[in-house]
């Protein structure tokens, strides 16, 4: 009897570890900015420095509701915004944690300023600058009605 309920317990915590997480913008905002300069780019940019709650984040896979970007769809260039595109991060509304890249397993359908809810796997990002803080990768979505 002990081992089938060791086994139950095991099951439980395994799917439990693997389940999706849903997270809040708020949630992201567990991040600190730094200048840094890149001499490969001869640019000071915003350095992050992500606080434990979000670094517990990283390759996990979360759920997250925001408006869609719809940037550049021939390019597969997508984000999720905390906002719509009118106040969105590169308007000067907030700061990079406002907004995280999209890579779709499926392209999406969803148009600009929709609220959707997407699912995929966080990615954290401090290095490279051509790509966002926050990357979700292997990502569905659901758009909220």
């Amino acid at each position: 009897m002990k081992n089938k309920q060791l086994l139950l317990v095991l099951l439980f915590c395994s799917f439990y570890g693997y389940s999706q997480q849903e997270i809040t913008w708020q949630d992201l905002a567990a991040v600190t900015y730094t200048d840094k300069f890149f001499t490969e780019y001869n640019e000071t940019f915003m350095y992050p420095t992500f606080l434990p709650s979000v670094k517990a984040l990283d390759g996990k896979q979360i759920t997250i509701k925001g408006y869609f970007l719809n940037i550049a769809p021939e390019e597969n260039i997508y984000i999720l915004s905390k906002g719509p595109m009118s106040s969105c991060f590169f308007c000067g509304e907030g700061g990079p944690e406002t907004a995280v890249e999209l890579y779709f397993k499926n392209k999406p359908n969803f148009k600009t300023d929709k609220i959707v809810t997407v699912t995929g796997v966080f990615k954290l990002n401090r290095d490279d600058v051509e790509h966002f803080n926050y990357i979700l990768t292997e990502c569905t979505g659901k758009l909220i009605e």
